[in-house]
């Protein structure tokens, strides 16, 4: 191996970018390459459980935990600050805390909202995108359920939730599970509790065979929550959604109103490189970008490719293919300081799985489709796991969901 120290920067440390740290620790030697992690907070959070904070079934810090637990000092300086622009060509990036040279970047910037120009989206919902701002709507919503013993007004106690993808169900799921209890403490009366769900797309969850939709959507309809599928939202106020049904528009009253249907790369992106939609960019099957084979993009701010040619579709951005694309890219990055040749990408797709609460599910796990106590029970298997490959065993004992 080359000994030339190679400056290697990460921005990001999601579970993409973690991902690659912690591989690029167990690959390199400290004496092989200068590794730089820059991440805004001073904290890692498990993004697939959002919606437990925002539902009030974990508090925040439940599902987070100090990077410091998870760098190797010896290896790795972790920098607190925001990326604010990024210099291809210079080999620069520029943040909060200075301007950072490299030799190889990897970009995992993560998430945020996408309201795609719904008026009013970002002004009057609550959206979960990180643990501030799920519990916001978590305080929200129980400032709301408050307010009712007060006010009476049935607005506090209805509550819209815009998408039925896979974190909006999710998030339904843990709703119908908290809010009985929420009621019970306040002496609220949980049938006059107003529960809707708009998505656009005539069905739900399209991943899933119709008899797991079946399944999850009855579930969910026995406890209270009304679907109104194949409606799109046109607007959003401060007296909840508007939607059309048939030619007409139609006002959803509700005080609590949360939109869980779209989220996109970070808008970093499109100042950064050229060829970005919705913050993400097509990367090479090595994982580096068309002309530039320093700079290596993962994560949500990645279309990853399932193929070539015209049929060739990005994967589903989510916390299994990241944490797959950071031990790949380690490995590359590691091919790629010795003069070796870089190999290519394979998604090993281990299945998914949909919580709905913390007692039941579905998911389709190794190609075969599992629903009830056993889904929830893999679903606590693979969150936990997710912070042992991230964290280690000491780390997935105390915040794992297995113990």
């Amino acid at each position: 191996m080359s000994y030339e120290r190679k400056k290697i920067v990460v921005l990001g440390a999601g579970y993409a970018g973690l991902s690659t740290v912690v591989n690029l620790q167990k690959e390199l030697g400290f004496q092989d390459a200068d590794i730089t992690l820059i991440n805004k907070n001073e904290y890692h959070y498990e993004a697939t459980w959002l919606h437990e904070t925002a539902a009030g079934s974990i508090n925040w810090e439940d599902g987070v935990y100090p990077i410091s637990k998870v760098v190797d000092n010896m290896k790795t300086k972790f920098i607190v600050a925001e990326v604010t622009k990024i210099n291809k060509d210079e080999k620069t990036v520029e943040t909060t805390q200075g301007e950072f040279t490299f030799d190889y970047l990897v970009v995992a910037l993560g998430f945020e909202s996408e309201t795609f120009g719904i008026t009013g989206m970002e002004e009057y919902a609550q959206v979960m995108t990180n643990p501030t701002n799920a519990l916001q709507a978590r305080e929200s919503l129980e400032a709301n359920f408050k307010n009712y013993l007060t006010s009476g007004d049935e607005k506090d106690l209805s509550i819209v939730v815009g998408g039925a993808g896979f974190t909006g169900i999710e998030y339904l799921g843990e709703l119908v599970e908290t809010l009985p209890e929420l009621c019970a403490q306040l002496g609220i009366d949980y049938n006059k509790v107003q529960i809707t769900c708009v998505e656009a797309m005539p069905s739900m969850l399209p991943m899933f065979p119709k008899e797991l939709v079946d399944y999850a959507q009855k579930f969910l309809e026995d406890r209270g929550v009304k679907f109104m599928l194949g409606t799109a939202i046109t607007s959003a106020n401060e007296k909840g959604f508007t939607v059309k049904v048939g030619e007409k528009e139609e006002q959803l009253y509700a005080n609590n109103r949360i939109w869980t249907a779209g989220v996109r790369g970070s808008r970093l992106m499109e100042e950064s490189f050229d060829g970005v939609k919705r913050g993400r960019i097509i990367v090479k099957p090595d994982l580096s970008i068309e002309g530039y084979d320093n700079i290596f993009v993962i994560g949500d701010v990645a279309a990853v490719m399932n193929g070539e040619g015209p049929d060739a579709r990005p994967y589903p951005t989510t916390a299994q293919i990241a944490m797959q694309l950071g031990q790949h890219l380690g490995k590359n990055i590691k091919r790629k300081l010795n003069g070796e040749k870089l190999t290519a990408f394979v998604y090993d797709d281990k299945g998914t799985v949909c919580s709905l609460g913390s007692k039941d599910g579905i998911g389709i796990v190794y190609g075969k489709p599992v629903k009830g106590k056993f889904a929830a029970f893999m679903k606590k298997v693979i969150d936990t796991r997710s912070v042992y490959m991230l964290g280690g065993a000491i780390l997935a004992y105390s915040k794992g969901k297995m113990f």
